[in-house]
């Protein structure tokens, strides 16, 4: 189990957990979860981490064949500037290696903002916590337990 499993247990929300043999060649994580799994990668998104004005750590979830718009997330996030953090930094605050973090289940909780296109689905796919580990949930869900908001911060 993860962090980001026994979050969602304590919870008492449905979810599903969803396990694929992990390919350390493989050039986008996200995008190797969704043709492992068979899922459209609209329907699967990757969790990264942003530094906003050179302070603070935030979450941004977007779908793995997109971008994160920085500077929509530094305004979702009231904040003027967003750039990516640090690998030392996102494993520190995060507990999690690069490739697998999940926005549920982190060490410290981070502000978190959700593409808005997550509702265009019933269920999304974010990282259960590990590479090769997909956790399956309602986007109303990992809003609740991640404290998020959603809004558009992905690009094509």
């Amino acid at each position: 189990m993860t962090p980001a499993i026994d979050q969602a247990r304590k919870a008492e929300i449905p979810f599903q957990i969803h396990e694929y043999e992990h390919d350390a060649q493989a050039d986008s994580y996200g995008e190797e979860a969704a043709e492992k799994l068979s899922q459209d990668p609209a329907r699967v998104f990757k969790t990264l981490v942003v530094q906003l004005d050179g302070k603070t750590l935030a979450v941004g979830i977007v779908p793995v064949i997109g971008r994160l718009n920085l500077k929509q997330l530094a305004k979702a996030a009231g904040a003027k500037r967003a750039v990516m953090a640090e690998a030392r930094d996102v494993e520190r605050a995060t507990g999690y290696v690069l490739g697998g973090v999940s926005p549920l289940g982190q060490k410290k909780r981070l502000p978190t903002v959700l593409d808005s296109s997550a509702g265009d689905f019933d269920t999304i796919y974010v990282s259960a916590g590990r590479r090769g580990l997909e956790i399956e949930l309602t986007p109303a869900d990992l809003l609740q337990l991640t404290g998020g908001r959603l809004a558009p911060i992905g690009q094509d």
